[in-house]
């Protein structure tokens, strides 16, 4: 039987919101065995950014990073964010570790080409150095990850914090049960965006079609389901959408997406 492994990802608000961080925090550090950590940061980049007069360009909800932006990213996804979240953890006892994808060259990445749109230095992850990854398990360590790639020539890349997560969950997948945990501030995938209390059990691809056929579920949603059928599809063992509770074994209310 393969170990369990855990992946996490959270959005950068719980980085923002007083009460959310410590929450997260404090049921990540309590969950059970081998776990990863992935993070954003988008907020923060966004705040210094317009105070350093760099204006943040957005295009569908997604970051054009050109130079400037992108050492906006790597201040605060590889600085500020990941430091704090690591000193957290470690004041809970979770022995984090903070990395990037250039770290151990855990993560190499290629830069997305120009289409319609250029989005600059945005990589798009080619591969997992899985012994390296397994290695920093093995020691006892809880990699947290930033959304920081490189391509091996010396270029540090965005990406997105949720392809990163899936990913790591595959490349994982491949000698543990994996298990893939997208954290935010909902209860879960909402029938309604306006009620909270329209969780969504369970979402398969039927079900997934109809609601986006009917425009039932929240634009910002469509990619996060995306990643969790592409992460089943390639070998993920279970995958769960929800906020710090779904973290705890008595989780009650929460969506999980299956095939």
């Amino acid at each position: 039987m393969k170990p369990t492994v855990s992946i996490v990802k959270i959005g950068g608000a719980f980085l923002e919101t007083p009460g959310l961080v410590e929450t997260f925090t404090g049921a990540f550090a309590a969950m059970p065995g081998l776990k990863v950590l992935i993070h954003g940061g988008g907020q923060r980049a966004t705040q210094l950014s317009t105070r350093l007069g760099i204006e943040p360009q957005m295009v569908d909800g997604r970051r054009i990073t050109d130079a400037a932006a992108l050492e906006v990213a790597v201040m605060v996804y590889g600085g500020w964010a990941n430091k704090t979240l690591v000193a957290r953890l470690q004041a809970l006892g979770c022995p984090a570790l903070g990395v990037s994808g250039a770290d151990a060259d855990l993560i190499r990445a290629h830069k997305r080409p120009v289409g319609a749109i250029d989005y600059g230095f945005v990589g798009d992850v080619e591969q997992v150095n899985l012994p390296a990854l397994k290695a920093l398990l093995g020691a006892g360590l809880v990699p947290v990850f930033c959304a920081l790639t490189h391509d091996g020539k010396g270029q540090m890349l965005n990406t997105n914090a949720d392809t990163i997560a899936a990913e790591l969950a595959i490349a994982l997948g491949a000698e543990f049960e994996s298990h893939l945990f997208y954290c935010f501030e909902k209860e879960g995938v909402l029938r309604d965006v306006n009620d909270p209390g329209s969780v969504i059990p369970v979402i398969d691809p039927d079900l997934y079609k109809s609601l986006k056929d009917g425009q039932q579920i929240a634009a910002g949603m469509l990619p996060k389901l995306h990643n969790c059928f592409q992460s089943l599809q390639r070998g993920v063992g279970r995958v769960f959408i929800g906020s710090p509770a779904l973290l705890s074994p008595q989780r009650k209310t929460f969506t999980e997406v299956t095939l």
